[in-house]
């Protein structure tokens, strides 16, 4: 499977921002903090799913980002596509040509799967994952060590 780090880094940045998004536009700087992303990584996916219309920016002081649509209406695998990554459980990525042009013997099992895993994450949202009390604890977490860093630093 070739879900690379920019997808799973895409859906974790986009879930810290339907978790924190009702308090108004959210910092990259604070989602870089909070889940251990590089700024300059987050930018660039960021242009990527403002482009899909799934974000949309917030210029000036107190600027940042917002989901475009509700979190129940971005599903996991529209996140994945807007960054241009694929689930693909093949090695040929589907074109069939996996030994030397011709199908291996084993590549509709891999397309089945990838399917599968299309449908998995197609069938779970944003707001989905935000109603989890697991998410919710780790987001809890992540806001109060945020929170604790921030103090630390503005100290005397």
């Amino acid at each position: 499977m070739r879900l690379t780090t920019k997808g799973r880094y895409a859906v974790t940045a986009m879930l810290d921002l339907a978790l924190h998004g009702e308090r108004g536009p959210i910092s990259l700087a604070d989602i870089s903090q909070r889940q251990a992303i590089s700024l300059s990584y987050l930018e660039q996916l960021f242009a990527r799913l403002r482009r899909a219309q799934l974000v949309r920016s917030v210029r000036g002081p107190g600027g940042g980002y917002l989901l475009a649509i509700t979190p129940d209406e971005v599903s996991v695998a529209r996140v994945i596509d807007a960054v241009n990554e694929s689930v693909d459980a093949t090695r040929c990525q589907g074109l069939s040509d996996c030994q030397q042009g011709n199908t291996c013997l084993t590549h509709h099992l891999w397309c089945e799967l990838s399917h599968e895993i299309r449908g998995f994450l197609d069938g779970i949202s944003l707001g989905e994952l935000v109603e989890r009390q697991e998410v919710r604890r780790v987001a809890a977490r992540q806001r109060q060590e945020l929170d604790a860093n921030t103090i630390a630093t503005s100290a005397p």
